[in-house]
């Protein structure tokens, strides 16, 4: 489950989840959501990403930025994501994005998500629940 929030000049997402890595996959989902229907994104396509960080939040930056940076570099759309998030010295997520080629006959893109920023970015559990958010710039 993920959900869009208000934010003056961006858009803000945010990822629910039993689990981190859960939570992670649906911010993912809520950023390629804001770009394009998510159903209309076939899986046919793989990536996997493999980013790391010192903590949580500056980890849910590296990883959208990662999946935007490859959207962009090979003109694909993401609709669903396996992550693996481990905690040693530092937090390391591997992700498998699976996607498709941009096809203008049957994507019909929405905005533009440029990056994912440091604004509003929290995660954190809530009530036996996971919570992944931040404000993408678009």
């Amino acid at each position: 489950m993920f959900e869009l929030f208000e934010h003056e000049a961006d858009i803000g997402i945010r990822g629910f989840g039993r689990s981190m890595e859960e939570a992670f996959r649906n911010a993912a989902k809520a950023m390629f959501s804001v770009m394009v229907d998510l159903e209309d994104v076939q899986t046919v396509e793989q990536r996997t990403i493999k980013v790391s960080a010192a903590d949580a939040e500056a980890l849910l930056v590296e990883f959208l930025n990662s999946l935007l940076s490859i959207a962009s570099m090979e003109n694909m759309l993401f609709s669903e994501f396996k992550v693996k998030i481990e905690k040693n010295s530092e937090y390391v997520l591997e992700c498998v994005a699976k996607g498709e080629k941009i096809n203008l006959k049957r994507h019909r893109p929405k905005i533009e998500v440029k990056a994912a920023t440091y604004s509003q970015l929290a995660v954190s559990k809530r009530n036996n629940r996971w919570v992944a958010q931040c404000i993408v710039d678009v």
